[in-house]
């Protein structure tokens, strides 16, 4: 299992009249958490795309614990829980500064070639920077 925790702070923008965070965003900070994850792996999106390798979501879940606020600084909790084959999953935890769950979720993404729009593999540099986390585990 691999994961990585990056930060936040909440605009005001990504609030709604409450001042509590609106529920869209959540996947917007998913995103952040993914890329964030991604690159303290030592491998960016944007080296993903630049090889031809795409990634849509399949699905995405969320959970609502408790309402995040304008100025709220979050840690989002990135974990991939086990090697990517076809798919990636990755499932989130967001926290405030007391260390007390707010919010959790996970999405699946494929690995697409860019070029035809087919599933691919996971790219081997991928494999090969997550592969000291999962001990030869198998994933989907």
């Amino acid at each position: 299992m691999y994961s990585a925790t990056t930060t936040l702070r909440v605009r005001y923008s990504e609030t709604d009249r409450m001042q509590y965070v609106y529920y869209g965003n959540y996947a917007a900070y998913y995103e952040v958490g993914r890329v964030e994850a991604l690159r303290q792996l030592g491998l960016s999106y944007r080296t993903l795309e630049d090889s031809g390798i795409m990634m849509p979501v399949l699905e995405c879940h969320s959970y609502y614990h408790k309402p995040a606020r304008y100025d709220d600084l979050l840690t989002i909790k990135t974990t991939i829980p086990q090697m990517p084959v076809l798919k990636i999953k990755f499932e989130y935890e967001l926290f405030d500064e007391a260390g007390t769950l707010l919010h959790s979720g996970d999405t699946t993404l494929a690995f697409i070639n860019m070029a035809n729009g087919r599933p691919v593999r996971a790219p081997q540099a991928m494999t090969d920077l997550l592969a000291p986390y999962f001990n030869d585990q198998q994933g989907s």
